[in-house]
């Protein structure tokens, strides 16, 4: 059983949604999933929530309808206890200027959105199996291997 828990998805692309909980599923059955389908919804959610219920990790997509990703991740990291839950931004985009941005604005990792299902199920595994302290060096392992573009 993995460290984590509950990971809380927000992505409007229903199909890599689908594609992530499927992953999640076969590396841990016992994690919870929630998802959300932009950052308005997310934030909805969550402030809605008591901190028993936070999620452990929240993995962020940054291009979506009604509040993109780092629009959210400035909310999630001016809230106290919000803000305490890493943020890994999860995307298609791999343009600096989104990753420094997205650094800055306290995201514990950048991941773009691996083209093939061994290598998100490579990744997610690393990310379920690490406690806080050494996610972010696996994933930094990680990507000396990966096809992902993985920043931490």
């Amino acid at each position: 059983m993995s460290y984590y828990t509950r990971f809380f998805l927000i992505d409007d692309d229903t199909d890599d949604v689908s594609v992530f909980k499927e992953v999640m599923q076969e590396i841990d059955p016992a994690l919870e999933i929630v998802s959300a389908g932009n950052g308005y919804e997310a934030l909805k959610i969550l402030k809605h929530s008591s901190e028993d219920d936070y999620p452990d990790i929240i993995f962020l997509d940054l291009n979506m309808p009604r509040m993109g990703g780092k629009e959210c991740l400035a909310e999630l990291k001016k809230d106290a206890a919000l803000g305490k839950i890493p943020v890994i931004i999860y995307t298609t985009s791999s343009q600096s200027k989104d990753i420094e941005e997205a650094m800055l604005k306290g995201a514990a990792c950048f991941i773009t959105k691996p083209a093939c299902i061994k290598e998100l199920e490579r990744i997610l595994s690393t990310i379920s199996k690490n406690a806080p302290g050494s996610l972010e060096k696996s994933l930094r392992n990680l990507s000396n291997t990966s096809s992902a573009f993985i920043v931490c």
